[in-house]
This record gives C-alpha cells, sequence and structure tokens, in this order.
C-alpha cells in the first residue's frame, strides 16, 4: 500500500540531509514506479494525505499577490472558509477555497475543513462581488462535508449550501472548480457549481466519504474499503461519467516541495479554461452552466 510506502521515505528522508542528490534520485524513482500501481484505496489515501498541500497551498502557488477577505457580514468569519483576491499572469480573479489546516492546533482552528453556514455565506458575498466587479471565480475545494454540529444547523447550515448552489448557477461571470483533495458531500457540492470543474488526479468526489457510505449501507464503517471499490469516485471515474471536465496529472509527493510540478500543470490549465470562458457569450456560458449541473 502506498501508504507504508510513503511513510518509510519519510522516515529514510530523516536520515539524510534534504540536497542529497543520491536520495532524491531515489525518492523520485520510488514515487514514479509506484504510481503506476495505485489502486482505488490508494487513491483515496492520497486525497486525505496528511501532508497533501491544503487549499492556502494552492493558492499561494498559483495566485500572484493574494489578498485575503474576511467574515459574512451576519455571523463571524470561518476559518475553514478562505478567499478573496489575486492574479493568475495578469488576470485579476476571486479565489475561495476550503481549507484542513497544517497542522493539529491550525486543523482546529479550520475545523478539518468542516465550514459553517458562515463560510458559505462567506463565499457567496465574495462571488457576487466577483461578479460586480467581472472577476473570473475559481474555487479550490478539499472538505469530508461541511459541519453537521447542532450549532451549525441552529445557524442554517443546509440553507447556506442552498443559496449558495443558487447563487452560483446564475453568476454572470466564469466560475471554475478545482478538487484538489477530498470533494464530499453537499459541504463540495455547495462551491463546485461551475463551468468547468478539474479534478487533481488522486482527489475525490462524493455524495459521501466511503465510511458514510458503509455505515448507511452495510451499517459498518469498517466496510469502508469495499465501498471505495464500488462508489465510483476517483478522477477518472467521474471523467469517465462526464461529472469532470479535466484530471490534472500528479506526480507523488512526500510534501508541498515535491507538489511543484502539479502546481504548475494546474496553473496552465486554470489560464486556457479562464481565456476560453471569458469569451463565451454571457447567455450560453449560464445555460451551459445550468445544464452540466442538472445533468448529476
Amino acid at each position: 500500500m502506498i501508504e507504508n510506502i510513503l511513510k518509510d521515505l519519510i522516515r529514510e528522508e530523516k536520515l539524510y540531509k534534504k540536497d542529497n542528490r543520491d536520495f532524491k534520485i531515489y525518492k523520485e524513482n520510488k514515487l514514479k514506479n509506484e504510481k503506476k500501481n495505485l489502486t482505488m484505496r490508494d487513491r483515496v489515501y492520497l486525497s486525505r494525505y496528511e501532508n497533501r498541500p491544503k487549499a492556502r497551498d494552492f493558492i499561494k502557488n498559483i495566485i500572484k499577490g493574494p489578498i485575503y477577505f474576511h467574515g459574512d457580514r451576519y455571523y463571524s468569519d470561518d476559518k475553514a472558509v478562505i478567499g478573496g483576491i489575486g492574479k493568475i499572469n495578469n488576470t485579476v480573479v476571486t479565489f475561495i477555497g476550503i481549507d484542513k489546516g497544517k497542522d493539529l492546533e491550525d486543523s482546529i482552528l479550520k475545523n478539518f475543513g468542516m465550514a459553517h453556514p458562515e463560510g458559505y455565506r462567506k463565499a457567496v458575498r465574495l462571488m457576487k462581488e466577483a461578479e460586480k466587479f467581472n472577476r473570473p471565480i475559481i474555487t479550490f475545494i478539499d472538505t469530508p462535508g461541511a459541519y453537521p454540529g447542532i450549532g451549525a444547523e441552529e445557524r442554517g447550515q443546509s440553507s447556506a449550501i442552498a443559496n449558495s448552489i443558487y447563487e452560483m448557477t446564475y453568476l454572470k461571470v466564469p466560475i471554475i472548480s478545482v478538487i484538489t483533495g477530498e470533494g464530499c458531500s453537499g459541504g463540495a457540492i455547495g462551491l463546485c457549481v461551475s463551468d468547468y470543474l478539474i479534478m487533481m488526479e488522486n482527489a475525490t468526489y462524493s455524495v459521501l466519504s466511503p465510511e458514510g457510505f458503509a455505515s448507511i449501507l452495510w451499517k459498518d464503517s469498517k466496510k469502508s474499503s469495499e465501498a471505495i471499490e464500488i462508489m465510483k469516485i476517483s478522477a477518472k471515474d467521474l471523467y469517465d461519467y462526464d461529472i469532470c471536465d479535466e484530471i490534472i496529472e500528479e506526480d507523488l509527493a512526500l510534501n508541498i516541495y515535491d507538489f511543484k510540478e502539479n502546481f504548475t500543470r494546474l496553473k496552465n490549465s486554470l489560464l486556457e479554461s479562464i481565456n476560453r470562458l471569458k469569451n463565451t457569450e454571457e447567455e450560453l456560458l449560464l445555460r451551459n452552466r445550468r445544464e452540466k449541473f442538472m445533468r448529476y
């Protein structure tokens, strides 16, 4: 399993200096060989991998000069949902991401990427602002699902997600969504109503987690491995079902420093997509987006 291989490589890496050329070549060859043998379980593990870049890492490596905005103007600032404006090359864009956090303290602050209703309201605020100033919108999704706690439900979690879906359906600017890791449940769909949906090669997109699927269907979350095999949640599966529009090839990575080529591939794809969508007539853009979402 890829989990054991990555753990072994991390242990070995600690024995060498980071700039050790021999180990670097050995690591790259090892990961390249293992990439050919990935199972569906491996891909689910990689989508959740603790060292996988988070939304803020994608933004930092793709968006130039990001300026972050805060708060939903109703209740508070949800730290799980980050967003603002910046540039891709010379194009000003609005970016929004669901961020899981880097370490334990940061993950607790961001509720492990499980957004509250104020997070979706903040996202809608930023998207409406993007429409006002005619900026393309890019969303980066990595979440196990929206937070299902009592407080979130009391503050209108389902309504906030539904409103985000509704608003995205009618926004008059191009929207591109990127599933960077996990894309689970309504928490992901609430920011994925887009003209173009991109998935990283080892990302997943599903109605719920494999554990949740197994718990509901078989009353046993331990059967998640069996659920993974039948749910069809990989990027390739969703591309075949015409839900995902493009898959970004991934080099396997121990950490963010090994992910640079993946960032470059995604950036090039985003630039191409923005330029194409900007030249699409508004009426056609909206009609295609609604039809795409309704086909789900």
